[in-house]
């Protein structure tokens, strides 16, 4: 199955369980370890020596975070700020909040939010718009059985889901003084290597989509409105879903979206977001997302064993994240084209390039 076809039948999923999600909101998510406040967000130099997830070969999750964690949880109690208005909006798959606040006066309450849910962030760059916790585990999936409730926390680090979770908040200047938060989760399982079940490795997994809404109803009520009237809003968007279609040309691969400019290109953003690319900076002026990717075939082919013994360099830097620019053009007042360009600017007509588009096509359906 190819990765656009998975991402398709991920989010049909997801938006049927959308409703049972908010009914049962039990989340619980603890990092584990703690350290001093982020006072100034990190040099954005350090992004792109950054992975996005530990993906392929047999590596623990725990080095994984260390490595990567660059600022500790330390909740605190606030009365809850006033908020002028929000309102939640929906477009295709995608939801997110409206504030009517500036995004320099949200930014601060976003980063208190996350660290109030039990999150450590790995990324806190109000210059680029985005925020993103460590990978952490929903510790109230773990069933709460007689001899787990016997023994409490005493043997509590014994019990693991084997998955973990990492949630990007990405937010846009929208127009009268309004911001716009996006939420998006991302998964990763634990799966066994062989069949003796001795040594596992971390996989990536669809997102969930009830995960996001949950949040989202959380962060309205952290700035100010009731549970019930959150969930309620979260739940009565309306949705619009515009056409998105695949173009396959002779000589170039592209996605034609019938939206305006400015609404393609936060959706898109949004899309990169959930896809787990790495978006590693962003231009809205020139419409350019520029990207880390790796592909998926790469990752997962077998060379066999004289190939890959002498020509394990070659091997190991096809499986590196490679840099791609997402160009997003608007070409009339109601239609928007993507394209994927190579290094030189020129039209990427590779099949990593096709398969790109693909993604992005499912995620945006």
């Amino acid at each position: 199955m190819t990765w656009a076809a998975f991402a398709a039948v991920t989010l049909v999923a997801g938006c049927s369980s959308l409703n049972s999600a908010l009914q049962s909101d039990r989340v619980d998510y603890k990092s584990a370890e703690t350290g001093p406040s982020l006072a100034v967000p990190p040099d954005l130099s350090s992004l792109a020596a950054t992975p996005a997830a530990p993906i392929g070969g047999a590596t623990s999750l725990s080095s994984y975070e260390k490595k990567e964690k660059v600022v500790a949880a330390q909740p605190k109690v606030q009365v809850l700020p006033e908020v002028p208005g929000m309102k939640v909006v929906r477009d295709g798959n995608e939801r997110w909040l409206v504030v009517h606040q500036a995004p320099g006066d949200l930014w601060p309450t976003l980063r208190q939010f996350w660290q109030e849910q039990g999150f450590v962030l790995t990324l806190d760059s109000p210059d680029t718009g985005v925020m993103e916790t460590g990978w952490e585990e929903n510790r109230a999936k773990i069933p709460q059985d007689f001899i787990r409730n016997l023994l409490g926390k005493v043997i509590d680090g014994l019990y693991s889901t084997g998955v973990r979770d990492r949630f990007r908040t990405r937010v846009e200047r929208g127009p009268d003084g309004t911001t716009d938060v996006f939420i998006t989760h991302s998964r990763m399982v634990e799966v066994y290597t062989n069949s003796q079940k001795d040594t596992t490795k971390w996989e990536p997994a669809p997102s969930d989509p009830g995960l996001e809404a949950i949040f989202l109803t959380k962060l309205m009520q952290r700035l100010g409105a009731t549970a019930e009237a959150a969930k309620s809003e979260v739940q009565a968007a309306a949705p619009a879903a515009p056409a998105t279609r695949v173009i396959n040309a002779a000589d170039k691969t592209y996605l034609d979206i019938n939206e305006p400019y400015d609404r393609a290109w936060v959706r898109v953003g949004v899309a990169l977001d959930r896809a787990n690319f790495t978006v590693t900076s962003s231009d809205r002026q020139k419409g350019l997302y520029q990207v880390r990717y790796v592909d998926p075939a790469a990752l997962h082919k077998d060379n066999g064993f004289f190939y890959s013994l002498f020509h394990s360099k070659q091997i190991q830097q096809s499986k590196e994240p490679r840099q791609y620019n997402v160009n997003v053009r608007g070409e009339s007042n109601d239609q928007t084209r993507v394209y994927v360009l190579d290094p030189n600017g020129n039209i990427d007509t590779s099949e990593i390039a096709k398969n790109i588009i693909g993604v992005l096509s499912a995620q945006l359906q």
